[in-house]
């Protein structure tokens, strides 16, 4: 049965989606920025975006943006909030949902990320942004902030395989403080879900570090999050 127009009276307006894309690099939290190479803005530093198709929601539209630039699915990705200020596009009437993922760096597709002129900025740098762009980037960085704390959505941002120190490293770059080593390390002993393993990384030093691991099985029974 055809649909009937029920809201023909009304205004329609473009829908867009933003991803606020965070890696983790030799200590520093890192945010996926490209250089538009289209109007409105074309050559200003940007998020990566699209607008939402007919034929998908907006979490399959925040998906598919995410895939095209860096080859990656099945990644950590929440949604942000809306973003609807009526000037806020000078092209259209847009309303965007933004979305932040946690990626790891070593996976993602650099031939892709750089056939769209995008490249990592650490989050403490960034350029000046279109539109409400850095709007959206603080207010995903507060939302990962908070739910660092309470699950362990973190090590999306690391190899499989890390040492305490990347570990400490990268809690540091989430909440933008130092932390004591003594302190966090018992933290990490007391957490079924991290465990140790034989393997050494010695990229650092001779002697080496030792690599642990997380394991999710153990997590998704326990529900316990410390650090």
């Amino acid at each position: 049965m055809p649909k009937r127009n029920f809201y023909r009276e009304h205004p329609k307006f473009y829908v867009a989606v933003d991803c606020i894309i965070f890696g983790f690099s030799e200590g520093n939290l890192n945010l996926l920025l490209l250089k538009r190479n289209f109007e409105p803005s074309r050559g200003k530093w940007s998020l990566m975006g699209g607008f939402v198709q007919k034929d998908e929601s907006t979490d399959n539209a925040a998906k598919r943006v995410l895939k095209e630039l860096t080859g990656l699915d099945s990644v950590f990705m929440e949604q942000v909030g809306a973003f609807g200020e009526m000037e806020r596009d000078p092209g259209e009437r847009v309303i965007s949902i933004a979305y932040y993922a946690l990626i790891n760096i070593n996976d993602h597709d650099r031939e892709l990320v750089q056939s769209h002129n995008a490249l990592w900025t650490d989050i403490n740098k960034l350029p000046r942004l279109i539109f409400d762009h850095r709007e959206m980037v603080e207010k995903a960085r507060n939302r990962m902030k908070q739910k660092a704390g309470s699950e362990p959505i973190g090590f999306n941002l690391l190899p499989k395989l890390f040492t305490l120190t990347q570990l400490q490293t990268l809690y540091e770059a989430i909440y933008g403080e130092s932390m004591d080593k003594r302190n966090f390390r018992k933290r990490v002993a007391e957490t079924e879900f991290i465990e140790m393993t034989d393997e050494i990384d010695k990229t650092g030093s001779k002697r080496g570090a030792r690599l642990y691991r997380m394991n999710s099985d153990i997590y998704r029974q326990t529900k316990k999050f410390k650090i």
